[in-house]
């Protein structure tokens, strides 16, 4: 592994969780089933931001619910798998597929679910409040907090490196644009 800034430079597609990484990890169960989580709203712009610009996306998360699902298909993610229970073998299919160069990919995660995906990416990376052993395999440890803007961090830093960061003013994920079915 080389200097961060020249490792992210090599950044092709953006994995992360769910629980943890883009919220506190706090969920408020409903009747129906479905969970109620906070989002930290600069951690969604700056992901269909990174879509916006061709990046590939990808959701790997044990968590569940049409609130989940509807909020990461407003932002454009395509490869959003929920409910999972095997991550590696979900990451592993997601490599294969899109013909992606693991040392390239990059996986944000928090807790011991998280961890063979870390290991099985060029780049791991976590929350600071991520579990030890996440961050003990990261190569880099996010300033923020899960729902707090660690996934804004990164994802700003890899497009800097890239000189895609701020190009344009314009929203990203305005309800007009999203298509209905």
């Amino acid at each position: 592994m080389g200097n961060f800034k020249e490792e992210i430079a090599k950044v092709e597609a953006m994995i992360f969780d769910v629980d943890g990484v883009f919220t506190d990890g706090g969920i408020i169960p409903l009747a129906n089933g479905d969970f109620i989580r906070k989002y930290y709203a600069k951690d969604g712009y700056a992901l269909a931001y990174a879509i916006k610009m061709g990046y590939k996306v990808a959701i790997i998360s044990g968590g569940r619910g049409d609130t989940l699902r509807k909020r990461f298909e407003h932002f454009g993610v395509e490869e959003l798998h929920l409910d999972v229970s095997d991550k590696l073998g979900c990451l592993n299919d997601i490599i294969e597929r899109l013909g992606l160069n693991r040392d390239h990919v990059l996986f944000m995660g928090d807790d011991i679910p998280d961890l063979e995906c870390m290991k099985a990416v060029g780049l791991p990376v976590a929350p600071a409040d991520a579990a030890w052993e996440c961050i003990e395999a990261s190569v880099y440890v996010s300033e923020f907090g899960g729902g707090k803007g660690c996934v804004r961090d990164i994802v700003e830093q890899i497009l800097r490196a890239h000189g895609k960061w701020a190009l344009t003013s314009e929203g990203v994920t305005c309800s007009k644009d999203v298509k209905s079915n």
